[in-house]
This record gives C-alpha cells, sequence and structure tokens, in this order.
C-alpha cells in the first residue's frame, strides 16, 4: 500500500485511524511493516513525518521498513495531477475523479524512466539534484503555469532523507530473508480494488498501479509460488468514488440509504462515495483474475432496514446475456 492514494479507516480498541501510506499493520507493535513498491510505487515522504494521526503510537519508525527501489512522488507531481484533472474537464467535459495526489504522475515518471527513487536520494545528492532539476523542468516545459520551488524542494528532500535513511533496506533480499528465514506470518496488503487496476480495471477510471494480486509480484519480487491464500474483500452492497462505469448504482433512496448507514466517504478526498447492489458480475470478474482463495463479505449489517435486497447476476450486451465482463 504504498502510495498516497485512496485512504483506509482502521479502528482499532474503539480508536480510529485513517491511513493513507501506511501499512495498517503499524498499530501492531508485534509486526514490521514493509512498503515496496506493492499496488503503489510511490512514497510521499513528508507524510511519514506527519505524525498527527499516530498519536500514541510508540517506536513506529522502528518497525516501518521501506524499500529503495521505491518511486517517490514529488510536490509537483501532485500540482500536475491537478492541472491534468483541470485539462481533462475542460477537453472532454469530464474527469477521472483522482485524488490529486500525484500517482499518476509519478507513474508516467517511472515509465518514462525519468523517475526518482530512494536509493537515488540516499546516494549522491549532487547527482539527484541534477536529475530532479532536469525532472522538474521537464513538467514546467508542459505546463507553462506550473511554479516549482526547486531550491526549497532539494533542502527539504536532503532533510527526509536522514531521517529516512535508518528504515531504509533492500527490498528484494529483505522479502527473500523473509520467505526462506524462520517460518513467519506474511500479510500482503493491496490498496484499491481489482476494477482500478491500471490493466484489468474500467480503464480510464482506474489507478495507476496494479492492485491485483500480480502486483504481490512486481511490486515485492516474490515469487508467483509463493503467494498461498488470496482473500478478496468485498462489501455486501457496491461503492465507488468518482466516475466510472457502475451499473448496479442506485441514485435514489436506497442509495442515499446506503450511503449514509455504510458512512461511505473517501477518506482521502471527502467525497461521498455512489453506492448500489452488489454486482456479482464484477466480483465473478476480480475472482477471474485474483483467483480468490476466500471472501470476506463486509458491512453486511447496512442492510438490514431493507425488506427487500436486490443483487446485479448478468450482463447483456446487444440484448444477449453475456458470460464475462466486458
Amino acid at each position: 500500500q504504498g502510495g498516497n492514494n485512496a485512504g483506509h479507516t482502521v479502528v482499532v480498541d474503539g480508536k480510529e485511524y485513517d491511513f493513507h501510506l501506511f501499512p495498517s499493520g503499524i498499530i501492531n507493535p508485534k509486526a514490521i511493516s514493509f512498503i515496496g513498491k506493492t499496488f503503489d510505487q510511490s512514497v510521499q515522504l513528508k507524510s511519514y513525518f506527519s505524525l498527527y494521526f499516530l498519536i500514541g503510537l510508540k517506536d513506529w519508525e522502528k518497525r516501518l521498513i521501506i524499500s529503495d527501489r521505491a518511486h517517490i512522488v514529488f510536490d509537483f507531481h501532485q500540482a500536475v495531477d491537478g492541472l491534468q484533472e483541470v485539462q481533462r474537464q475542460a477537453q472532454e467535459g469530464k474527469n477521472i475523479g483522482t485524488t490529486k495526489k500525484g500517482i499518476g504522475p509519478t507513474y508516467s515518471s517511472k515509465a518514462a524512466r525519468t523517475g526518482l527513487r530512494i536509493c537515488d536520494l540516499l546516494s549522491d545528492f549532487d547527482e539527484f539534484s541534477s536529475r530532479f532539476k532536469n525532472l522538474a523542468q521537464q513538467y514546467k516545459s508542459m505546463f507553462p503555469t506550473l511554479e516549482i520551488d526547486i531550491d526549497g524542494q532539494l533542502k527539504k528532500l536532503k532533510g527526509y532523507a536522514e531521517k529516512i535513511r535508518p528504515m531504509v533496506r533492500d527490498g528484494v533480499y529483505f522479502m527473500y530473508e523473509a520467505l526462506h528465514g524462520s517460518p513467519k506470518k506474511i500479510l500482503v496488503e493491496g490498496a484499491n480494488a481489482a476494477l482500478l487496476d491500471i490493466d484489468f480495471g474500467t480503464y480510464p477510471f482506474v489507478t495507476s498501479s496494479n492492485c491485483t494480486v500480480g502486483g504481490v509480484c512486481t511490486g515485492l519480487g516474490v515469487p508467483p509460488q509463493h503467494v498461498g491464500d488470496v482473500y478478496g474483500v468485498v462489501k455486501a452492497y457496491t461503492t465507488r468514488v468518482g466516475i466510472g462505469a457502475f451499473p448496479t448504482e442506485q441514485i435514489n433512496e436506497i442509495g442515499d440509504l446506503l450511503q449514509s448507514r455504510g458512512h461511505e466517504w473517501g477518506v482521502t478526498t471527502g467525497r461521498k462515495r455512489r453506492c448500489g447492489w452488489l454486482d456479482l458480475v464484477i466480483l465473478k470478474y476480480a475472482h477471474m483474475i485474483n483467483g480468490f482463495t476466500a471472501l470476506a463479505l463486509t458491512k453486511l449489517d447496512i442492510l438490514d432496514v431493507l425488506d427487500e435486497i436486490k443483487i446485479g447476476v448478468a450482463y447483456k450486451l446487444g440484448g444477449k446475456r453475456i458470460p464475462y465482463f466486458p
């Protein structure tokens, strides 16, 4: 769950935590939390030290390990994310509905091989500064209104580098040791959902990473034979933040009821989630890709007050039922 993307609300012993970057296991004093590249290969450094939501968590920095291969989200990535959304709205009359946290632009930099990683930040800072300036300049030429305080940013990044240095490890070797050393329980936590996967989701209304099970291999360097049980987490109804296809959506009092009773708000954006009946076509599709060994069905109690519960069981295309997700 490396990138500052959709938030995750975790409640432990009556205390509520809203996580954006931290793996949920950071609350457990017996667990080591590792941020590799899984599902979101981007680490927004400043959030590690915004500890207002970690009050009461002792020694968290001793339990957190960051992969040296993780890509860094810079402030200008976030600014560009917002500018691109404005551009889409102006050109197409609709945007993607991103969290504006810089995830898309960071992945663009990564794919263009101009991205910068934690290992770059912690090695030769002069070389890092030079590459940072080049990357900033590229974005400034694409977005003339973009303002970047290059010297200020670099000063800040130099400070972050020293703070996180003790937490950084070679991520591939760390995972290899975890898999082959003394027996451990290893839980890989994925952000977002199957239908937001860059390859298999409702493109283009998706995130920029692989949040399906393949992300375990590509994100952490875990060989496929080590992937054991795969748990699908699904609500008893369907929700979506932002725009995109949603056949079972209820834009009526049912949708309002699910939204209010289920406290369906986006943790990162504060937006109301769109709500509708459970879509089994989507669930089956997610299973085709991920091969779930078990499902965790959540929020069944939200439906308690309804006399009738509906479920989407099939899609029709051109009047004919189809066995796949189109």
